[in-house]
């Protein structure tokens, strides 16, 4: 394998690597019981579930850094851009995790009824961090990242294109669990697919068919493309 074609199995197995968290949508359910911290029950699966989410806030990082070097020379700002949002969502996993955790150690330790207050605003904070981390963010992703892809074409336009659909419909969303219109787990969960297969798609297109191979000639065939401020395409990547 070529370093290119590295880099691009290398991005496609990260992207898949960030579904691993799915589970979380059921090892989390006791959780989410008003009086989780007053049991005894064992705490194995949301244990499993938090570490599934590291492991997601790692590889969604790793995506960014793998494919960097590469869009950089479409648009080396909004390259840069990508990486910066990629690894805020991380951290704000992270920050989620640290929610999940904090409540185990409150039923572990016994914290009683006292504690049920501190509890609830946990589960709150978890939510709304969730909402920004593994909701807004991952659309911001994927105008950033879609946009470069597209203007590079790197990979069938096809592919960031639904991933544009996707990013609008999860912003919409977001802004309607954010007024009070509908419930977290409802509607986001639902719009929340296309933007979900549109990062399946691509990591399974990089990891079996990599860069399509005319992008990469006109991409190294010029210098590293200078960030302008805008996103408008180069005009050699047409």
């Amino acid at each position: 394998m070529t370093s290119l074609r590295k880099t691009a199995f290398a991005a496609g197995a990260l992207y898949l690597l960030s579904f691993v968290s799915i589970p979380t949508l059921f090892l989390y359910n006791p959780l989410r019981a008003s009086n989780y911290i007053l049991g005894h029950g064992s705490n194995t699966g949301i244990i499993v579930g938090a570490i599934l989410e590291m492991i997601v806030a790692l590889a969604g990082i790793g995506t960014a850094v793998a494919l960097f070097p590469v869009v950089k020379r479409q648009n080396e700002g909004v390259a840069l851009g990508f990486v910066g949002t990629r690894t805020l969502e991380g951290g704000a996993i992270l920050a989620g995790v640290a929610c999940v955790l904090s409540l185990v150690t409150l039923q572990q330790a016994g914290a009683g009824t006292n504690a049920l207050v501190t509890s609830h605003a946990l589960i709150s904070m978890y939510d709304r961090i969730f909402l920004l981390s593994q909701s807004f963010i991952p659309a911001v992703n994927a105008l950033l990242i879609g946009s470069l892809l597209y203007q590079s074409r790197l990979v069938p336009r096809v592919l960031p294109l639904l991933g544009f659909v996707g990013a609008t419909l999860l912003v919409a969303g977001d802004g309607a669990v954010i007024f009070g219109l509908t419930a977290q787990h409802g509607a986001v969960g639902v719009v929340a697919f296309p933007i979900a297969i549109w990062e399946f798609s691509l990591g399974v297109y990089l990891v079996v068919k990599g860069f399509r191979p005319s992008a990469i000639t006109a991409l190294y065939s010029r210098p590293a493309a200078v960030d302008t401020g805008s996103m408008a395409p180069v005009a050699a990547a047409r």
